[in-house]
């Protein structure tokens, strides 16, 4: 269980959560109150207050939570209480049980890599009746998801993408292979040529783990985004654009999170884990628009614009995935401006024709408090992806619905598979909410998780 975290209640001091809406009335009915009065405590969302016992001590704390539409607001306790162990007072339902512990440990996270910060010893014993293994394990994976993510590009490159993954696998007991050289031009061109540019060499990474070694059973195929860098290619980026261009990875990063859920809680199911690791860079060795490769599964491809490179590289990936023909196929990547512009930074959405599958993930991600919205795959589109000299162009003639025609593309390499998902995700936070501070972030993963979890259960 994560240090944060205890199992003991003795000596434990209180922490309560109070809406705006109800804070007056609460006040009035604790003793000796008047210092919580007079420090202006209302309710406000992020404010905290001492309660004083009679001797002048702390009996208790109480936390604001404003509107109270937030289940992680707990999470900016953690994040300003001095050392110490406490235990949940009174607390509105939706703050309360797995979503208070997981809160808690959310607002420890810090990215420290390059910027130390205080060590936190705040404590909080685990509410009655939650799985305090599962909730580390579902935090520390978002945790690893989140330092990849923002590790800039120069210490985060298709190899140190590559050591992270052989991390994880080591600790699960997993298999890792990886194909790159000429291996990877010839049975992946498209991932070869997104990444022909840049001197880091790319690769396919692939992970593959069973519980207890078993060979029969449900196979899931993840399949995550890797570019670790994407300056957009020869259609260069204007600078804007790049700045948070080591994010471009997010999808590897969100996978191998799931995977590390996956694996740690044993899940009755064959797991395996593709990622197409890149640097989209300009060089004179970098592809050209209007260049023209065949992809692994034998489409031509022909490029109308270098900055499209991520429906390229998970095109391959998605063809050796299909060929084994899993029982669920997703893939997770930040691939389109144009899902931001329709659904913003905080509701990713997703493409499928699994209506089954559609439904359970927007239920189960609401319940997970990682909510995913469905969009739909317009097949009325299919013609934007046509090209006069290729079976396929990746660059749609079309200026509209940018991520439906992405999903499209996608689509085109998905053939044996009855079930498949793509996730297009932001992989970052751009309002910092507590615990969920901006930067890096693993959209999607804990939804996924859980659907694994219902599904195919331990």
């Amino acid at each position: 269980m994560h240090p944060s975290l205890a199992g003991s209640a003795k000596n434990a001091i209180p922490l309560h959560a109070i809406a705006a809406k109800d804070a007056k009335a609460w006040l009035a009915r604790q003793k000796r109150s008047g210092l919580v009065s007079a420090s202006g405590f209302a309710g406000t969302a992020g404010a905290l207050a001492a309660l004083p016992d009679a001797k002048g001590g702390i009996a208790a704390w109480v936390l604001g939570l404003g509107e109270n539409e937030d289940a992680f607001g707990l999470a900016a306790a953690a994040e300003k209480l001095p050392a110490g162990l406490y235990r949940l007072g009174e607390v509105p339902a939706v703050c309360g049980g797995a979503n208070a512990a997981l809160a808690w440990l959310m607002g420890g996270y810090g990215f420290d890599r390059y910027k130390k910060k205080s060590a936190r010893k705040a404590r909080l014993v685990l509410p009655s009746g939650v799985d305090g293994e599962e909730i580390s394990r579902i935090a520390e994976n978002m945790f690893l998801a989140r330092d990849l993510i923002n590790t800039p590009a120069n210490d985060m490159g298709p190899a140190e993408l590559e050591a992270a993954a052989r991390a994880l696998a080591k600790r699960h007991g997993a298999k890792i292979s990886v194909i790159g050289g000429a291996a990877l031009t010839k049975n992946y061109p498209l991932i070869a040529a997104v990444g022909a540019g840049s001197a880091r060499a790319p690769r396919l990474i692939e992970l593959n783990w069973a519980p207890s070694n078993k060979k029969t059973g449900s196979l899931v195929t993840l399949v995550g985004k890797g570019v670790c860098f994407d300056s957009g290619g020869l259609d260069l980026k204007p600078s804007s654009a790049m700045l948070t261009m080591k994010k471009d990875m997010g999808g590897a990063a969100t996978v191998l999170a799931v995977a590390g859920m996956v694996m740690g809680a044993k899940l009755n199911l064959r797991l395996r884990v593709l990622i197409p690791a890149v640097e989209n860079s300009v060089s004179g060795t970098a592809m050209r628009p209007g260049d023209v490769f065949t992809s692994r599964k034998g489409l031509t491809v022909e490029i109308g614009n270098t900055d499209a490179e991520g429906r390229l590289i998970l095109a391959d990936a998605l063809a050796d995935a299909d060929d084994a023909k899993p029982e669920l196929l997703m893939d997770v990547a930040t691939l389109t401006g144009a899902a931001r512009a329709a659904t913003g930074m905080e509701l990713p959405p997703f493409f499928t024709d699994d209506d089954k599958l559609a439904s359970d993930l927007m239920r189960i991600g609401a319940a997970a408090q990682d909510p995913l919205w469905r969009l739909p795959l317009w097949r009325g589109y299919e013609d934007t992806l046509s090209s006069r000299v290729a079976d396929l162009n990746n660059n749609p003639a079309y200026n509209y619905a940018g991520a439906i025609t992405a999903a499209l593309f996608l689509n085109r390499f998905v053939a044996n598979t009855k079930s498949w998902a793509h996730l297009d995700i932001p992989a970052w936070i751009d309002r910092a909410k507590p615990g969920r501070p901006i930067g890096g972030e693993a959209n999607g993963a804990r939804a996924i998780y859980a659907l694994l979890k219902e599904r195919y259960g331990r």
